[in-house]
């Protein structure tokens, strides 16, 4: 029987990964079973698009082994894709995603998740760019990923300064706000979701994050780029028009009703959320418990 609705549930997009689906959620499981973990209700959902492989089979036997986990299979291939199918079916509170080889330390979880928790963003995202990060890749990966968000900020203004890093969180409601805007299926929905954040004022927070490069990794950087690029390409000609890049305009903020305190905190890991990235006219809502999220759905 599976728990009630979780307030956090973080999904984890795969396609074709078989060799490592696994161990990995069942690291990530461990992980958030212990103490000090963040002390929320949560679920992990694996988030299958069209993988040809055993990894829908490995995915539903978890399922079956581990109560704290579900699986949505996606006939279509795509990981904004497959975040955006994730997130519109959640009733959690607060979503999270990252990517299947954990190549970030789980460390910054508490502290990503905390940040939106405790108000201090509607969007919580890892940063490898920042000062605190530590990061362990090669040179031409580093040398594509800073040269890739100093594009952002030349060409779109972006304040936020790692995009591709696999690791965010956000508000449920924020999330059910902006999807309908985003158009990317694909690498290029982060980015997306993010500037048209920033551009409704919405307060994105950076968690600098230890971080070790897959180098088993089969993204095609050639294609993705050039896909990245093709998407800038398209954010540009809808701020000129004042719509977003799916053919629609972009309402001002809701305000969402005043908060009560959320509960103290734990004691945090040695990862520290930082300051948020801008400001905001929002409020976050109020974080429930497990037993008053029964006693309210």
């Amino acid at each position: 029987m599976k728990p009630p609705f979780p307030a956090v549930e973080i999904v984890i997009p795969v396609h074709n990964e078989e060799a490592v689906l696994a161990d990995s959620v069942v690291t990530l499981h461990s992980f958030l079973s212990q103490p000090g973990s963040p002390p929320y209700p949560w679920r992990i959902v694996i988030a299958d698009n069209a993988s040809t492989d055993r990894t829908l089979a490995i995915a539903r036997q978890l399922g079956r082994a581990f109560p704290h986990i579900d699986t949505v299979h996606l006939s279509h291939k795509g990981r904004g894709r497959a975040l955006r199918e994730a997130w519109s079916r959640s009733r959690a509170e607060i979503l999270a995603y990252m990517d299947v080889d954990l190549s970030t330390d789980l460390r910054a979880l508490r502290p990503l998740i905390d940040a939106i928790a405790n108000g201090h963003g509607e969007l919580a995202i890892g940063t490898r760019l920042a000062p605190g990060s530590r990061v362990t890749r090669v040179a031409k990966r580093e040398l594509i990923s800073r040269s890739y968000n100093q594009l952002l900020k030349a060409t779109l203004r972006a304040r936020f300064s790692d995009a591709q890093c696999g690791f965010k969180a956000i508000r449920a409601d924020v999330a059910r706000d902006l999807l309908p805007y985003v158009a990317d299926e694909a690498w290029f929905f982060d980015t997306e979701l993010l500037v048209l954040a920033q551009r409704r004022g919405l307060r994105i927070a950076e968690i600098p994050v230890a971080w070790v490069d897959d180098r088993d990794s089969r993204v095609d950087i050639v294609r993705t780029a050039a896909a990245d690029l093709r998407g800038v390409a398209r954010l540009l000609r809808a701020q000129r028009t004042g719509s977003s890049p799916a053919g629609r305009p972009i309402p001002a903020v809701r305000p969402t009703p005043a908060a009560a305190p959320p509960p103290a905190a734990a004691p945090s890991n040695p990862v520290a959320p930082t300051a948020p990235a801008a400001t905001t006219r929002s409020r976050p809502p109020a974080f429930a418990s497990s037993n008053a999220m029964s006693a309210r759905r």
